[in-house]
């Protein structure tokens, strides 16, 4: 066998032993949260036709899909983001509710992404959930306090959640007459923090001094709850001060929970994701210089697939989450059960029936012939297996629970 077939390909992974056991217990925490929450279980396919995730629908660029054709000659993808899914989902079995629609989802994204030499993953592992149609400053604050929790479930003791207000920017983008291509660029300056690129931008367009020097002033305007003063002071934009007098509601509701200790703001904060449309917002922790989580509201997405409603949601990335769990060294504890048995060759016939019994009670069981291996060895196996008991069974059937 060559040995380049044991290479997965660039941006891609195995995931096995202790790590991919860890990931498993993880995701199941992380789950839990989402069902207590009352959300449901739902599945989208990992491909889907192109025109779900197109330019039109604000995901990612179309050069970072993965693409393929079908017999029919349709162009599919990889699916790069799963809120255009979600919407399409929802637009096509719950378009008749007329009450909230609560979904929860795990899979997999694939995004082309050029960028590996950073250490960034071409598969990522995602979990999230939307609450859909609910338009409601409540439904901002459900969706946030999740966040919190599965950031909280995962055992990180220090984390951020960066929130800020798509409408703000874009009531400065109406008032300065600013679309098209144009408006394109300068989300990209801003979202990147290129102050001189920004600037040398809006210099070249025949705006108002004073929005100007609002969009110059937004990648700094980031901190605590006191950057939306800073904020109000700067324009008398009725759009730009509904979307600040929502920030500080949602932050007041964030208080009686205790959460707003989580929380700051960037009103520079501008997805890659243009169906966003209101709230909006990141988690960082450290160990990793991306966002471990990013969600916010998109009411304008599911209208595209013909049933408009209001919506919000998240999606956080597992494996970004692990890499972070990993090198703030925080201690992950293991989901330790069930058993190990080492038998004797003469007394399979009593192994198999001891660990018919542990299974038919529930329980995990390993079985191993003994092959002259010394206890310690059985015992580093077991504890790799993350089993709990090793069952030591002998020649004569006898059994031997070995601690």
């Amino acid at each position: 066998m060559k040995k380049d077939l044991l290479h997965t390909p660039e941006g891609f992974r195995d995931i096995y032993n202790g790590e991919c056991n860890q990931k498993k217990i993880l995701e199941t925490s992380l789950h839990q949260v989402c069902l207590s929450y009352g959300y449901n279980d739902i599945e989208t396919p990992s491909m889907e036709f192109f025109d779900v995730f197109n330019k039109e629908r604000g995901s990612i660029p179309s050069n970072e899909m993965f693409k393929l054709f079908d017999k029919y000659g349709n162009t599919l993808v990889l699916r790069p983001d799963f809120t255009p899914s979600i919407s399409r989902l929802a637009a096509k079995y719950f378009e008749e509710h007329s009450l909230p629609i609560k979904l929860c989802y795990q899979g997999n994204t694939f995004i082309n992404d050029n960028k590996y030499y950073q250490g960034r993953l071409k598969e990522n592992t995602v979990i999230g959930a939307e609450l859909i149609d609910d338009s409601s400053i409540e439904a901002d604050l459900e969706v946030l306090s999740m966040l919190v929790e599965c950031m909280k479930a995962s055992g990180l003791k220090e984390f951020q959640v960066e929130v800020g207000n798509v409408a703000f920017y874009n009531g400065l983008l109406n008032e300065a007459g600013i679309s098209g291509e144009v408006a394109e660029e300068l989300t990209t300056l801003i979202r990147e923090k290129n102050y001189f690129g920004e600037e040398e931008l809006l210099n070249s367009l025949n705006i108002k001094e004073d929005i100007k020097k609002i969009l110059l002033e937004l990648p700094q305007l980031f901190g605590s709850v006191e950057i939306l003063d800073r904020a109000k002071s700067l324009t008398t934009n009725k759009d730009c001060l509904e979307a600040i007098k929502r920030l500080e509601d949602l932050y007041e509701l964030l208080k009686i929970s205790d959460y707003d200790k989580y929380i700051s703001f960037d009103l520079g904060s501008l997805s890659i994701h243009s169906y966003y449309t209101g709230i909006i917002f990141s988690a960082y922790t450290f160990g990793t210089g991306q966002a471990v989580a990013t969600g916010g509201r998109y009411d304008k997405l599911m209208g595209q697939f013909g049933s408009d409603k209001a919506s919000i949601g998240f999606s956080l990335v597992i494996d970004r989450l692990m890499a972070a769990i990993d090198r703030q060294g925080l201690e992950f504890t293991g989901n330790y059960s069930g058993a190990l048995i080492c038998y004797k060759e003469a007394a399979l016939k009593k192994a198999l029936e001891k660990a018919n019994a542990l299974r038919a009670n529930g329980q995990r069981v390993c079985l191993i012939k003994d092959c002259g291996k010394d206890l310690e060895t059985y015992k580093s196996y077991a504890k790799n297996s993350y089993l709990l008991d090793l069952i030591m069974i002998d020649e004569n059937g006898c059994e031997n629970l070995c601690k």
